[in-house]
């Protein structure tokens, strides 16, 4: 499941921030803006996917699709609730073409701005630069 989301976080990098990007096995606990959507498998399974972003990648994204150069916190949580629910959303439909991968989800929360020290099991880190943006995946 983790490979469908990260597949739909690299269309983003490609297709929105329009610059290279690298995908790392590890995550730090750095500080991030944390947000997260659950979503319900055809089969019933739940997962919870977490996505954190480093401010400055929140930054990067905001100024993409707001031309805010320097936003409030608020802003910045508003955008990284935007980016989850752009990235499962677009995970969504790549997942519809293998049915044992299609689900359903609800609407992005906030969870907080700290260290990403989500308990998760599977994450990796997408890098833009010296931005990065951790996405997780946990069964609930």
């Amino acid at each position: 499941m983790l490979n469908i989301i990260i597949e739909a976080s690299q269309n983003f990098c490609i297709h929105q921030i329009r610059e290279t990007h690298e995908v790392v096995a590890c995550t730090d606990k750095m500080r991030t803006l944390i947000a997260y959507v659950d979503i319900t498998m055809t089969s019933g399974k739940k997962h919870r996917v977490y996505i954190g972003a480093s401010p400055n990648f929140a930054q990067r994204v905001t100024t993409i699709l707001l031309e805010e150069d320097e936003s409030d916190e608020e802003t910045l949580v508003d955008m990284v609730l935007e980016l989850t629910n752009l990235i499962v959303g677009s995970a969504k439909v790549l997942a519809q073409n293998m049915p044992e991968c299609s689900y359903t989800m609800a609407t992005p929360c906030f969870e907080k701005i700290d260290a990403f020290d989500i308990e998760y099991n599977e994450a990796k880190t997408i890098k833009v630069g010296n931005d990065e943006m951790i996405v997780a995946i946990k069964e609930i």
